[in-house]
């Protein structure tokens, strides 16, 4: 099976943009991707398009009318919050199995604000709290603290970590620092969340044009090209409490030994990651289901400063979800554009010096759902 490359990738600036429909989001960085490695939509021979909002909407097919209608295969993906790294990872596939040499991704969205599952009201199973999503991650930073005392200020350091990354990166919605004390006196939402402490809900889109070895060889854009070293995919393995409350920790911890048996490294080899920051304890409970500390020992990695840039293991330096914002079908490639910008040594003010190994990670769902997680390992050629 051919080795796939990354030919090509972008994404647009995130934010809000309500005079835009979600096939022109779409396009515009798909038009990117594509004037990144220099192709155009003739070049694809089939499409792979994530998006959540408008899963029956066929946003694949109606983002070709803008950019070229060539008669290729089209495929439309929803899958939670890991929704645009499965159409990546469709592609992926699709290139591995020798069907195709040269597909796009695309990932998009088109946020509203308020609150991710606002209407779910009181679990039936009798659990304390609601099956919003900042009530769930709000209980996994609760567990982390009664089983290892992981405190508020712990919590709040991610957002400080993150808010502080996003102010090097021109394509995150907000670039600005907030102070630990910032962090913890804003609006509480679900403690120990406060607002500053949540991912925000924008616009955004995002895509990438990948290539089987042969055929990127032959075009001679090895200089652009970054290895895809791994790709895995997992749902929810059985416990007992994903009856009444989600558990997004299994999913990642399955995914992650997969990946890296995949790439045949360990956690200890990667230099950079982009992971689910969709609350600040989310983060900091991903660090022990990445491999990257021992479970437990999440709070003191980021009291260490070994997550921020210049750090041991920088993660989210693009500003994570807390920061450049979490538009959901178009995360999952985001954070892929931001892991192979590093890699390729375009990073600017915020590069991770050195970068050969990257990693991203997104983890959606929710009550009665089921949980999906994606993870990819990127290398610099």
């Amino acid at each position: 099976m051919s080795d796939v490359y990354i030919v090509g990738i972008d994404m647009i600036k995130f934010g809000r943009y309500p005079d835009r429909t979600v096939p022109s989001l779409a396009a515009e960085a798909a038009l990117l991707a594509l004037d990144d490695a220099g192709l155009g939509i003739k070049d694809m021979q089939a499409l792979f398009c994530g998006n959540l909002g408008q899963a029956s909407g066929m946003v694949g097919q109606r983002m070709l009318t803008e950019i070229g209608q060539t008669g290729i295969p089209v495929t439309n993906v929803a899958n939670a919050c890991a929704t645009g790294a499965t159409a990546f990872r469709d592609a992926w596939m699709a290139i591995k199995a020798g069907v195709y040499d040269t597909v796009l991704a695309v990932g998009v969205e088109q946020m509203g604000k308020g609150l991710l599952g606002g209407g779910a009201g009181v679990s039936t199973e009798g659990i304390i709290g609601s099956g919003t999503m900042p009530a769930m991650f709000a209980h996994i930073g609760m567990e982390h603290t009664r089983k290892y005392g992981t405190t508020f200020a712990q919590f709040a350091q991610v957002a400080v970590k993150n808010h502080f990354h996003s102010t090097m990166n021109p394509k995150s919605m907000y670039r600005v620092e907030t102070p630990i004390e910032t962090v913890m006196n804003s609006e509480m939402i679900a403690y120990p969340n406060t607002k500053l402490m949540c991912s925000v809900n924008v616009d955004g889109s995002a895509a990438a044009v990948l290539m089987s070895a042969k055929k990127m060889r032959e075009l001679g854009l090895s200089d652009r090209a970054v290895r895809i070293r791994a790709s895995e995919m997992s749902s929810n393995p059985f416990e007992e409490r994903q009856l009444a409350m989600p558990d997004f920790s299994g999913a990642t911890r399955v995914a992650a030994r997969n990946a890296y048996e995949q790439a045949g490294i360990g956690p200890e080899d990667i230099h950079l990651i982009e992971l689910h920051d969709c609350f600040a304890t989310a983060e900091l409970v991903h660090y022990e289901n990445l491999g990257i500390c021992a479970a437990g020992d999440a709070g003191a990695l980021i009291d260490s400063g070994a997550t921020q840039l210049g750090g041991r293991i920088p993660v989210n330096v693009s500003g994570g979800l807390l920061s450049k914002g979490h538009p959901l079908g178009a995360t999952g490639i985001a954070n892929l554009y931001e892991v192979a910008t590093h890699l390729r040594g375009n990073a600017g003010q915020r590069q991770v010096n050195g970068a050969r190994l990257g990693l991203t990670h997104v983890v959606g769902g929710g009550p009665g759902m089921g949980t999906a997680c994606a993870i990819h390992i990127l290398e610099k050629v």
